[in-house]
């Protein structure tokens, strides 16, 4: 298995989150830090560093994180208006967690991708 990570400790509850959705395999909860109304951060239980890390077998939990999503966003009342999901990987990609997480962004108007 790989390293435990501060992701690790909220699936099992060890530390303090929002958690907003918990099945056996991904657990969503309030970013911390948000950088929209809504910011959840959806992760596989099964720690996977980055999306260097995936292999075949992960296929199955990587469609559910994006069936997740969108159970969250109609939950939290963004899925008509539209959202935002994305996946940072590595250094240049600004990853903070090296546990795989996929963030569910919204509730207002996020602008374009990137700066151009």
């Amino acid at each position: 298995m790989s390293n435990e990570t501060i992701f690790s400790k909220i699936i099992r509850r060890e530390i303090p989150a929002d958690i907003v959705y918990q099945d056996e395999r991904v657990t969503a909860f309030r970013d911390i830090h948000p950088q929209a109304p809504t910011h959840i951060l959806i992760i596989p239980n099964k720690i996977i560093p980055s999306v260097n890390d995936i292999t075949p077998e992960d296929e199955g939990v990587l469609g559910h994180l994006f069936v997740v999503a969108q159970i969250i966003a109609a939950q939290e009342g963004i899925a008509e208006n539209g959202y935002r999901l994305m996946v940072n990987c590595g250094r240049h990609g600004h990853q903070e967690v090296f546990h795989l997480h996929l963030h569910l962004l919204g509730g207002r108007d996020l602008g374009p991708m990137l700066a151009r």
